[in-house]
């Protein structure tokens, strides 16, 4: 009965939570592109996602302008645009494209560049922002919001760092895409509160080495979730792991 009753409320939440993006307010901005074809010139950059085919992203995907980065807060969030017809002839009407935050455009004041502040900009893939603008154009008044991610599987954790240094990179994050906060628990700790790093990295200054680890992770959408011993004993820097919870707000 609890269980249910649980999946009933997710469900509501789910509900809700596409409804508000529903009804959200579009916001004016504009979009250029960026990494070739298909799209191989947007892997890495500053959330720190390195490859983002394993992160759980592809290439629909965007950069965006400084005011819009948040310092890094924003990354894995998702974003609808639509190129604005009332402004321009290089559109492709009645066409959208949901992208993620994976990366900076940086301000550029030599040149009063389009990702200065206090510009909301997305230089996007090319494969995404060809959905919705004339190649030719290269730059693109639009609308935006933001909407829920869909993601496959569960959150994923990536361990880098060294002994009393780790670096968690958090990916594949749904709903509201992007993380608050966080925290590890080691089998012979209690809960270290981490700190974002840079982007999607957060860190720890502990001696977790041959520990296994459990996260309570808190996204932007206020959500909290616990991942219970999902890095084992025998973990090394380098290595990915999924857990099998998800964020439906």
């Amino acid at each position: 009965m609890g269980s249910t009753m649980a999946m009933v409320l997710e469900f509501i939440a789910v509900l809700a939570l596409l409804a508000t993006s529903a009804t959200a307010q579009y916001n004016s901005g504009t979009a250029t592109f960026y990494g070739g074809q298909d799209g191989s010139g947007t892997m890495g950059g500053a959330c720190g996602y390195d490859n983002l085919y394993n992160a759980g992203y592809g290439v629909l995907n965007a950069a965006l302008s400084q005011v819009l980065f948040n310092d890094g807060a924003s990354c894995g969030q998702c974003y609808a645009i639509t190129c604005d017809t009332t402004r321009s002839a290089w559109c492709k009407p009645a066409y959208s494209v949901t992208v993620t935050a994976t990366n900076l455009c940086p301000p550029n004041y030599a040149i009063n560049g389009w990702c200065n502040p206090p510009r909301p900009h997305f230089d996007m893939s090319q494969p995404a922002w060809e959905q919705i603008g004339v190649y030719r154009a290269g730059i693109i008044p639009v609308l935006y919001r933001r909407v829920p991610c869909a993601r496959q599987g569960g959150v994923r954790l990536t361990i880098t760092g060294f002994n009393y240094f780790q670096l968690v990179l958090v990916t594949n994050v749904a709903a509201s895409g992007s993380v608050q906060s966080m925290a590890v628990k080691g089998a012979n700790t209690g809960w270290i509160a981490m700190t974002r790093n840079w982007g999607a990295l957060w860190q720890c200054s502990s001696a977790l080495v041959g520990q296994g680890l459990s996260f309570m992770v808190t996204s932007t959408g206020g959500q909290t979730v616990y991942m219970n011993n999902v890095v084992p004993a025998w973990w090394t820097f380098g290595m990915t792991f999924t857990s099998n919870v998800q964020f439906y707000r």
